[in-house]
């Protein structure tokens, strides 16, 4: 039987951050969890994503834009991570069996306009962001579960 908790990371397009939150938890939790993100309103995955995930080794072709109603009701959402303001206002606020609910909120480097450079850079300071966030809580769960002991 599968014992792995999930991780349940929403926004509300699931266009850039939930998707590099998602592909920064999978590479490191390795087989720790199930990583799953998702959004309100989703769209297709943001072009700079992909590129600027590449730069730090890791692969997000795999993944796809989804909806939140896709899960709703058919996992339980161990750990609930929104990522963006909107989400956090507009998400349901119960999830069946969530054992704790995190908000994050990072700046949408998808709205800023202006140069590709200032675009990219926009997208890696949120990656950057967005992955010593997810290091550092990984790092107290790790030492929760060993205080624990």
């Amino acid at each position: 039987m599968d014992t792995r908790k999930n991780i349940f990371i929403l926004c509300t397009r699931n266009s850039a951050r939930s998707q590099m939150a998602e592909g920064i938890l999978r590479r490191h939790v390795g087989d720790r969890f199930h990583v799953y993100s998702a959004g309100l309103n989703p769209n297709r995955i943001h072009p700079l994503v992909e590129p600027v995930m590449q730069e730090i080794g890791i692969d997000t072709t795999g993944q796809r834009s989804k909806n939140v109603k896709e899960y709703l009701g058919k996992i339980t959402a161990h750990y609930l991570i929104v990522v963006c303001e909107n989400a956090e206002r507009n998400c349901p606020k119960t999830f069946p069996g969530l054992g704790e609910r995190l908000y994050w909120p990072f700046d949408d480097p998808a709205a800023v306009e202006g140069t590709e450079k200032e675009q990219l850079e926009a997208f890696r300071r949120a990656r950057d962001e967005i992955a010593a966030r997810l290091r550092e809580w990984l790092h107290n769960l790790d030492k929760e579960k060993i205080d624990k002991r």
